[in-house]
């Protein structure tokens, strides 16, 4: 079987991101999702993140078909689960190079693949966030 793996916060889940993950599964036999913890999300994107705690936002993410397994990780990045997995397909997606992500030399050193998925334009969870905050702040 051929085992697929990404990673994220996927906190507030939109369509650009079940887009993503339903092209990550077509690409193997098998999808796994690491999912940065609470305390990981706060690190990498401030003191008010995640919106959904880890055990919603796994929840949510365990919903679609197209999902295998989720596996919580601590770290800021997913190298050690990526080592432990050792999946044949690594994805990212589009804001990222080859270069700039996490396990692609690991992954190329026993044969895998690492990928970048175009993102689905107008879709990012921090724009969502913006756009609440703006229609707070408008009068009623």
């Amino acid at each position: 079987l051929k085992l697929v793996f990404t990673n994220g916060c996927f906190d507030l889940l939109h369509p650009g991101h079940i887009s993503y993950l339903a092209q990550a599964r077509s690409l193997g036999d098998f999808l796994v999702i690491g999912l940065n913890s609470d305390a990981s999300v706060a690190r990498l994107k401030g003191p008010h993140r995640p919106l959904l705690n880890q055990d919603a936002r796994a929840l949510a993410l365990a919903s679609f078909l197209f999902v295998d397994a989720i596996c919580v990780f601590e770290e800021d990045d997913p190298l050690t689960l990526i080592k432990a997995l050792r999946p044949d397909v690594l994805i990212k997606g589009g804001d990222y190079s080859l270069a700039e992500i996490i396990g692609t030399p690991e992954v190329q050193s026993w044969g895998g693949e690492v990928q970048v998925l175009p993102f689905v334009e107008g879709y990012s969870t921090t724009s969502i966030i913006k756009k609440i905050k703006r229609l707070g702040e408008e009068p009623s």
